[in-house]
């Protein structure tokens, strides 16, 4: 478990501290799920428009995407923020819920 690492903060996943996997492995764990689903839950975004691909889905969409304030080169785009909230709320052993905006 100490080998899966959460790509926005480095955290480990534990059982205490859920996550969501995305392309290649890139992973997002639900503390930095839920700044990032706030952050880009409102209409308009607080975010920027994207600037390089996205972590989770290795796209540049051109839309509104949170960037990681602790590792520069992780940014997470609106749909992949959405898509993984989904994930992670249907998830019964993970105990979470959308933040919210």
């Amino acid at each position: 478990m100490e080998d899966v690492l959460c790509d926005f903060c480095a955290a480990a996943w534990t059982p205490e501290r859920a996550m969501v996997e995305g392309h290649r492995g890139s992973c997002i764990c639900h503390a930095c799920l839920a700044v990032a689903y706030a952050e880009l839950s409102p209409q308009p975004a607080r975010q920027p428009i994207g600037q390089g691909p996205c972590t989770m889905c290795l796209e540049d969409r051109g839309e509104p995407h949170w960037q990681s304030p602790a590792r520069d080169a992780a940014r997470i785009c609106r749909r992949c923020a959405r898509m993984a909230a989904v994930v992670l709320e249907r998830d019964p052993d993970a105990g979470w819920s959308r933040p919210q905006a």
